[in-house]
């Protein structure tokens, strides 16, 4: 392939204080990671009474910490955000941290989240819907011109924010393999897309319905330090993740299994480690992980 594969760190901003987070997303960008991944959501996902920090604070923090690596989030909800406030937080972050920052969005994985806060209760069509107006009003004013629109969701007559992007455009990154709702949507918008595990096997299909968006990958990593370790830490790889998109074993092992996917066409890869990215594990990764993935 021509395009070198590049690897991001999904960094859900639970279970660790901010000093902990600072530390292992320095170590990330040491380490020669491409990105940082953060997650959007009110409460995390099945643990609603554990604490967990703001989307776009976070975001701000891991910019104000770093200087290369690119800043996104697997993914901001669109149902969270009015277009036009979402438009001047994302050219906000990115002015901030010097054009680094990737828009990653869907149209929310955990429906009754958005029933607990009194979001709505909307199926799934009308979410998807709301978020294809939603990225056509923030294209619209990213653009610094006047905007005049009448949608289903959203009006607006006369609209104009600047600044706009540091380079002209903010990457977009929609995830999923649905073929009503979610790939026409990648293939009208995104620059990348995240194809989640399932879809997978169904890449000769689906692939044409992504338009010209280059394709990702999120895995969940256990990686072992040594053939010692190996049996400790894969266990509780999969005592956290069960078999969800898990790759574990030893740096040969984890490299064989992502070369799989890079093989058929990953450009991207998102990692969750199952250490929480603790930065020694980083390390590992980057040198003896990443030089073998080709």
């Amino acid at each position: 392939m021509a395009n070198p594969p590049q690897f991001s760190v999904f960094m859900p901003q639970m279970r660790m204080d901010m000093g902990t987070i600072e530390e292992r997303v320095r170590a990330a960008e040491a380490s020669g990671f491409h990105k940082i991944d953060l997650m959007d959501h009110l409460n995390p996902p099945l643990l609603p009474a554990a604490p967990m920090y703001d989307a776009f604070v976070m975001a701000t923090a891991v910019a104000a910490w770093t200087e290369r690596v690119r800043i996104g989030h697997m993914v901001l909800c669109g149902q969270f955000r009015h277009p036009a406030l979402l438009a001047k937080m994302i050219v906000s972050l990115d002015h901030f941290s010097g054009g680094r920052f990737d828009l990653g969005i869907g149209w929310g994985s955990v429906p009754d989240e958005m029933e607990r806060f009194g979001l709505g209760d909307e199926p799934p069509a009308v979410r998807a819907a709301r978020l294809r107006e939603t990225l056509e009003v923030v294209q619209a004013l990213l653009t610094g011109e006047p905007v005049n629109h009448e949608g289903r969701f959203f009006q607006m007559d006369n609209a104009q924010q600047q600044p706009t992007p540091v380079n002209g455009h903010i990457p977009i990154l929609i995830g999923g393999a649905g073929r009503k709702l979610t790939m026409p949507l990648v293939r009208d918008f995104a620059d990348w897309w995240n194809c989640p595990v399932y879809g997978m096997h169904e890449l000769d299909e689906l692939i044409p319905m992504a338009g010209n968006a280059r394709l990702s990958v999120q895995r969940a990593i256990g990686l072992a330090p040594s053939t010692a370790a190996r049996d400790e830490v894969v266990a509780t790889a999969q005592r956290r993740f069960g078999d969800w998109a898990l790759v574990a074993g030893t740096p040969d092992e984890v490299a064989e299994g992502l070369q799989t996917d890079r093989e058929m066409g990953a450009e991207q890869f998102v990692l969750q480690f199952s250490d929480f990215a603790a930065p020694e594990t980083l390390e590992t990764f980057a040198a003896e992980v990443i030089p073998a993935v080709t």
